[in-house]
């Protein structure tokens, strides 16, 4: 089988077994289709996703659900004012040894989970925020001088209300950095509305079913990392990149009006694998321009500082990407 076939083949298993995984979801979550596809990426991505919206819009009911669908070991925290680092992480407890004697012993935190949804995490203080930021970026936790490793595939799901909701604190810039995707969940449509109360006021009750293992999904991963991306559509997800930053040449007028510091090189990284992801998608082996077009807004809205007047102003991170996307021409193939 020639190298083409074979890629052939694999495209079509992806997408065979995402639209499994697609169908099993919609049998819980009504709509939100791009929600899910964008919580399915970073999750073949091997990283994390931050998932914003007031409450009741089912933040917490996708993550449960993709962590049936997907056969993961599951955990949830839910963050309040009052939550401790040790609380999510662990903590060594002096126990009684087999021998009799006493023993240090390390009880483990909810934190060690393939899946673990980190619910409503801006109402922790930023101390107890931090906690999770070796665990999202190496995928182990140091407790003293001993450093466990959390098992593979790992992903942190969070949950967040917006800011101006009262008792909500902001995450560090250092923890934003550490997602993968920022996810707007939008409210529901009529339809979807009338889809939702059907369901959860009458007698049917909707489960879906564990339709991928472990092992399929770090094969999912793998075969993400093989996708091609040719040299110019790599420069211009670096030149978007750049162009976030107010002292860089290709800086648009409401960058250096408006944002104070651009998106980190992480940035950059998480549209390039996004934009595999969606060709894989599509049925492409091979990433796009336009695939990182569609991939810029979540990668980025959450790695844009915006200045104090761009926060006064009411500026949205994704007025300031669709400027740099509509403005910026590739450079030629």
């Amino acid at each position: 089988m020639s190298e083409l076939d074979q890629a052939r083949d694999e495209i079509v298993e992806f997408q065979k077994k995402l639209g499994t995984m697609r169908e099993e979801i919609g049998k819980v979550i009504v709509g939100q289709r791009a929600v899910v596809d964008g919580v399915l990426t970073c999750l073949l991505a091997g990283s994390h996703a931050l998932l914003e919206g007031v409450p009741g819009l089912g933040k917490t009911m996708l993550v449960r659900t993709l962590a049936q669908t997907l056969g993961l070991e599951f955990s949830r925290i839910q963050f309040t004012p009052d939550l401790m680092p040790a609380d999510v992480i662990g903590t060594v407890v002096l126990d009684e040894g087999e021998q009799g004697g006493k023993v240090f012993e390390f009880r483990k935190g909810p934190i060690f989970s393939n899946l673990v949804l980190a619910d409503e995490i801006n109402r922790a203080t930023p101390k107890t925020q931090s906690a999770l930021l070796e665990a999202m970026q190496e995928q182990r936790v140091t407790v003293g001088r001993t450093t466990h490793r959390l098992e593979a595939p790992y992903f942190v799901l969070a949950t967040q209300n917006p800011l101006e909701m009262e008792g909500t604190y902001p995450l560090p810039e250092a923890q934003l950095d550490r997602f993968f995707f920022k996810l707007e969940v939008p409210f529901p449509t009529r339809e979807e509305l009338h889809a939702i109360v059907d369901r959860t006021t009458s007698d049917q009750h909707a489960e879906a079913r564990t339709v991928a293992s472990r092992a399929e999904i770090l094969a999912l991963q793998a075969l993400v990392r093989r996708v091609p991306v040719a040299r110019h559509v790599q420069d211009y997800a670096i030149r978007v990149l750049e162009a976030t930053h107010p002292g860089r040449d290709e800086a648009t007028p409401l960058v250096k009006r408006y944002v104070r510091t651009g998106a980190s090189p992480r940035g950059v990284q998480a549209m390039l694998l996004a934009a595999k992801i969606n060709a894989l998608f599509a049925g492409r082996f091979a990433a796009s321009i336009d695939d990182v077009k569609v991939s810029a807004p979540p990668a980025l809205r959450h790695r844009l500082l915006m200045s104090f007047e761009g926060e006064a102003e009411g500026i949205r991170p994704d007025t300031i990407i669709a400027e740099i996307l509509s403005t910026l021409a590739p450079a030629k193939g």
